[in-house]
């Protein structure tokens, strides 16, 4: 593991394995991410690619700054990680608080925007398509959708495709959290009026929809199928995995577990799907042709991400485990030999 602090501006990038030629992740900006969580999310991207069989290692950039300091904080990040960009050293592009828009000084001239870069009712179909492949994970994991309930964590970029693709699938919203609170009705939220008030109210749209608010960690305890984390890292651990009351846990954010809440929802017999396994849509994306079109690379997404699910739903350890395994087994044939294997990515 390796971090590299940089000189003109509050960041830093985390490459998670020593000597590996090529290195990618998305850079995040926030005013308060940390080295503990670059370490974590880089290995996820390590366990990522190895689950999608590519040799590629984990890395993650991260930017301490507030949305006022956007622009100015990205333009000296993108200016000192050019001679790593175009070495291949590490490709990044957007994740949470950043756009694509972020990264065009690092893109040359003549590079074509990727089909992954184009928009879908306002949305960058990279989020549409993250949110598409956890709900295809969702629907591996539970054998259907039809008359599941679900609970999502988060409505913004990635939630809010979550939430528009389990409907479509035939399963209900009963429950959706924002920074602001939690709203839920057992019989289903009407996603359309979401995605409505979240344009017009942000995080704040909990409260444009008429309904009472409750206290956002109420989400983890609404009774229904799937459990949508997505937020940072570490957000269940051991007190909140005695309190989920659902069959499955199928992760939009990175990292969601820590060691401790793993076990627990194993003692308890709730599936705990694997982050780097749900939300590998974007990664799958960017890996397609870059002519082709918006429905092949969906296609391609619910294709890996469905193999991937069942695969590592049989392991006796549970599907977390499952994926650890294939993801070291791919990790085995191309790192040096005799070296450790990374442990697994757990807050």
């Amino acid at each position: 593991m390796e971090v590299l602090r940089l000189d003109t501006v509050d960041a830093f990038v985390v490459f998670d394995l020593d000597g590996a030629p090529h290195a990618a992740g998305g850079t995040r900006l926030a005013p308060d991410v940390s080295e503990r969580e670059g370490e974590l999310l880089a290995r996820a991207m390590t366990y990522k690619f190895a689950v999608l069989r590519s040799p590629v290692g984990g890395a993650k950039g991260l930017v301490r700054a507030y949305a006022n300091d956007r622009d100015d904080a990205m333009a000296r990040f993108c200016e000192e990680i050019r001679p790593l960009v175009a070495s291949r050293r590490f490709l990044t592009g957007p994740d949470l608080g950043t756009y694509e828009a972020d990264f065009a000084p690092l893109r040359a001239s003549e590079w074509e925007p990727h089909v992954l870069n184009s928009v879908v009712d306002g949305v960058a179909f990279e989020d549409v398509l993250t949110g598409f492949g956890v709900a295809a994970a969702s629907d591996a994991a539970m054998g259907g959708l039809e008359g599941r309930a679900v609970a999502v964590e988060g409505f913004g970029k990635v939630g809010a495709g979550v939430a528009r693709e389990f409907a479509r699938r035939g399963g209900r919203v009963v429950a959706v959290s924002t920074l602001s609170g939690c709203v839920i009705d057992p019989a289903g939220l009407d996603v359309d009026e979401l995605w409505e008030a979240r344009a017009v109210h942000g995080d704040d749209l909990v409260a444009g929809l008429g309904r009472p608010v409750l206290p956002h960690d109420v989400l983890f305890e609404t009774e229904c199928d799937v459990l949508v984390p997505g937020a940072r890292v570490g957000s269940i651990d051991g007190a909140r995995a005695s309190r989920i009351a659902v069959s499955a846990v199928v992760p939009a954010a990175n990292v969601p577990y820590t060691a401790a809440g793993l076990h627990t929802l194993g003692q308890r017999g709730i599936a705990a799907h694997a982050d780097f396994v749900c939300n590998a849509a974007a990664v799958v994306g960017y890996t397609s042709p870059a002519h082709a079109s918006q429905e092949q690379v969906l296609d391609e997404v619910e294709r890996t991400i469905v193999d991937l699910v069942l695969a590592s739903g049989d392991h006796p350890e549970g599907p977390f485990a499952g994926a650890c395994a294939i993801a070291e087994e791919y990790l085995d044939t191309w790192r040096p030999a005799g070296e450790t294997p990374p442990v697994p990515p757990l807050a």
